[in-house]
């Protein structure tokens, strides 16, 4: 229920001082509400417009329970609120949370939660009733929801924390943040906390809302206890007797460090290891304990003097000792094997309890070596020997050596498997000789094995690597290199057409001697002095058209012992050159040697010129016998002429030369009565008999003739004589003189046929001659 104890204005008359109204309400019971309007000073008044509201804030507690009658939190009020007007609500839960009855009394409907709201803004109209219109500016207000301690502290899940072992007192393990949802400005939100238990090693103190936990001693042993289970109370409302409360578990983790040493299991461990174990070897195991974690465990070994180059101590993954070989083992030397092993450890700090003399820091070691059946062993794993190539005046070349390790020493015999060794080896004795004569040239080192056994059925091997070098000898001529050299048509005298050198195949580091077998009128060579020798012309004035070959004989020496000489003839090409004597064309001169494929060439153009020959005589004669069959028929003969600059058939005109033939015959020949080139020449005519007289009268024509086109090619007529023994196929005599063909059209083919025209054309001086 809710009290007004007081209500008072008070004015200055003349002034407007400002309005004070204070609500007070008093709780009957353990209920307090209050309202309070907060005063507006003088000094503001006079700075704004006079104001006609007459609130600003409300103030109301959460988790109220709706009453009846409703609870009143506040009172609007306005200088021109009258009985005909009212207020009106509107905002956060304005009508539903918050209303306002015709007295303007704010009225709450409705459970309010801080935590989920804490703060409503709204707005109060003044409004006329009848007409609605407003009668006032619209103000706005808050109301603030107050706080209870209606919520507990909450912890964050899986606390944890941890520390490594030994740590100064005082060190931070971890810290503790737990939240309340409650006004933190206020001792509802506020926390303090707790140690439950473990408050012997730990504490807590409250730090700005926070639990930090501290260690008290320096006595943490991860060996004696790993981890703590810590119970913490966090409670509000610090100092006070109520208030909420709630508790967790955090863990607290001992984090290891290296505070023992490694100490040996037990004071003695015997090992068995045969005697032909491979070096790194594993004997054995030597145990050792830590009490710190695997991390924390490095132990170091020490073996006892001498016994170290024989032995070795190694970390396994869980960082005890093995034990493995250095050397062979030998039963028949040592079978026995005696010793101590100490271990010992760096540590951060030392632990109380991994203290004093009791502790197993040194261990004897006994390795018992067994006997077993072993190969022969070689002198040497690798036996090196060298040998002059060539002709072996002695085949011996050196020995292998090998025996039985064993106490039975069986005899051993050598043997070499591979075939193709050039090596022969005694079986008893070991000598190694030469099967064949070597050449360096070829392979300059045999790389074989020689196999060791032991002379019983079934006895062991063993196998020793010989590598045998081969020695040179200077026996191989030099030979010379870069010998294609040219001359150009435009050297001179002094010119250094080429450069040669030498190449042995012999392992020599002597100069190779150059000089020339057989002296040169045209050239001269020079000994650079460096493997190398330079030709130089004499003279100039060589050309390509000459067909003389240049050869020059060069002799090499190498100055080996013995001395080794070669001569090497090098034929030098004439060469058109251009500038920087680069090469344009150079005369090829044919060799005095022909080559297989050549002669094979050759013959087989000779069988197809045979072969074409047989076949041409064999046609003729074909042909004469068809001649000589034909008894009768009209022969003919034409004389052709081709015009070579011409590409087709169209070119080539024929002409029935037997007429001719008949014009003699019948002495129907007749010059006319125009100038003509037989009258000229004063030649007979053409007959049968002295065509070529006829062929060389009409070229001397065509020569003489202006009015025609010159001809551009030589043409060739060619006639069967009369001696021919094959007959003649010529067609003059099929002709006779009654013949009524009409040539007149001779007439009309240009000058070059005039005599033609003339011997068969019908003119005036045929037809005289007629008569």
């Amino acid at each position: 229920m809710m009290k007004q104890s007081s209500c008072r204005q008070m004015t200055d008359p003349g002034f407007w001082a400002g309005v004070l109204v204070i609500f007070c309400t008093l709780s009957m019971g353990a209920d307090v509400h209050q309202t309070l309007k907060t005063p507006s000073m003088p000094s503001r008044v006079l700075q704004r417009h006079k104001r006609d509201w007459k609130w600003d804030k409300l103030f109301v507690y959460e988790e109220m329970l709706p009453k009846n009658p409703p609870e009143k939190i506040g009172k609007l009020e306005n200088t021109f609120f009258t009985k005909s007007s009212r207020f009106i609500l509107s905002g956060e839960g304005a009508n539903d949370m918050f209303t306002v009855n015709e007295y303007g009394d704010i009225i709450v409907n409705a459970m309010l939660d801080r935590e989920k709201k804490s703060v409503y803004k709204l707005s109060a109209s003044l409004i006329d009733s009848k007409s609605g219109k407003p009668l006032d500016k619209d103000d706005t207000f808050i109301v603030v929801v107050q706080d209870i301690n209606d919520n507990s502290p909450v912890f964050p899940p899986d606390l944890s924390g941890s520390i490594s072992e030994s740590s100064k007192a005082g060190t931070i393990v971890m810290t503790v943040n737990a939240t309340d949802a409650d006004d933190g400005s206020t001792p509802n939100g506020r926390i303090e906390y707790k140690l439950l238990n473990g408050t012997d090693l730990f504490n807590i103190n409250n730090e700005n809302d926070v639990g930090v936990i501290r260690t008290l001693k320096s006595s943490l042993d991860r060996e004696k206890q790993s981890q703590y289970i810590i119970a913490i109370k966090a409670k509000d409302m610090p100092g006070m007797e109520n208030g909420n409360s709630a508790t967790t578990t955090v863990t607290i983790n001992i984090n290891d460090v290296n505070d023992n040493i490694a100490t040996f299991k037990k004071g003695k461990y015997q090992f068995n290891v045969k005697e032909d174990s491979k070096l790194g070897t594993e004997i054995g195991v030597l145990g050792v304990e830590d009490k710190d974690e695997i991390q924390n465990k490095n132990p170091k070994f020490t073996i006892q003097n001498e016994f170290d180059k024989v032995f070795d101590i190694k970390l396994n993954n869980e960082k005890d000792g093995i034990l493995s070989l250095k050397v062979p083992l030998d039963y028949e030397t040592n079978s026995m094997y005696k010793f101590y092993v100490n271990v010992d450890e760096h540590t951060e700090s030392k632990s109380p309890d991994n203290q004093g003399p009791n502790l197993q820091k040194k261990a004897e070691v006994s390795i018992h070596v067994i006997d077993v059946d072993e190969p022969p062993v070689f002198s040497k794993t690798e036996y090196n020997f060298n040998i002059s190539e060539g002709p072996f005046s002695s085949p011996n070349i050196g020995a292998v050596s090998a025996k039985d390790p064993d106490n039975t020493g069986y005899k051993i015999r050598y043997s070499i498997e591979d075939a193709n060794c050039p090596v022969a080896v005694d079986p008893v004795q070991g000598h190694l000789s030469l099967k064949r004569q070597l050449d360096r040239e070829q392979q300059s080192l045999h790389t074989f094995k020689v196999t060791a056994h032991e002379d019983v059925p079934n006895g062991l091997k063993s196998y020793a690597l010989v590598n045998l070098k081969v020695l040179d000898i200077n026996d191989n001529a030099p030979e010379l290199i870069n010998g294609n050299l040219h001359v150009c048509e435009n050297d001179i005298a002094g010119t250094i057409i080429g450069t040669v050198g030498a190449y042995d195949k012999d392992e020599s580091s002597k100069r190779f001697h150059f000089t020339l077998a057989k002296k040169s009128s045209n050239f001269s060579l020079h000994d650079n002095e460096n493997n190398t020798a330079s030709i130089e012309l004499k003279q100039g004035g060589f050309s390509t058209e000459r067909s003389m070959k240049y050869v020059l004989e060069i002799e090499i020496s190498d100055g080996g012992t013995p001395e080794q000489k070669s001569i090497t003839l090098v034929q030098i090409k004439v060469c058109t050159c251009q500038t920087g004597r680069r090469i344009e064309y150079c005369r090829a001169y044919a060799q005095t040697g022909v080559s297989v494929s050549a002669l094979l060439a050759i013959l087989l153009c000779i069988i197809t010129i045979l072969v074409i020959v047989i076949l041409i005589v064999l046609r003729r004669r074909y042909q004469k016998e068809v001649l000589i069959a034909k008894s009768s028929g009209e022969i003919h003969e034409q004389l052709v002429t081709y015009d070579e600059e011409g590409g087709g058939e169209m070119d080539t005109n024929g002409y029935d030369v037997s007429i001719l033939s008949s014009a003699c015959h019948d002495s129907s020949f007749r010059p006319g009565t125009g100038p003509s080139l037989y009258a000229v020449v004063k030649k007979p005519p053409a007959c049968k008999g002295d065509m070529g007289m006829m062929i060389e009268v009409k070229k001397d024509e065509a020569d003489h003739d202006r009015d025609g086109i010159p001809y551009d090619t030589l043409h060739i007529y060619g006639y069967e004589g009369s001696e021919s023994l094959a007959g003649s196929l010529s067609s003059l005599d099929s002709s006779s003189s009654g013949s009524n063909l009409d040539y007149d059209f001779l007439h009309e083919w240009g000058p070059r046929f005039r005599t033609l025209a003339q011997l068969y054309g019908v003119d005036g001086s045929d037809t005289d001659s007629s008569d």
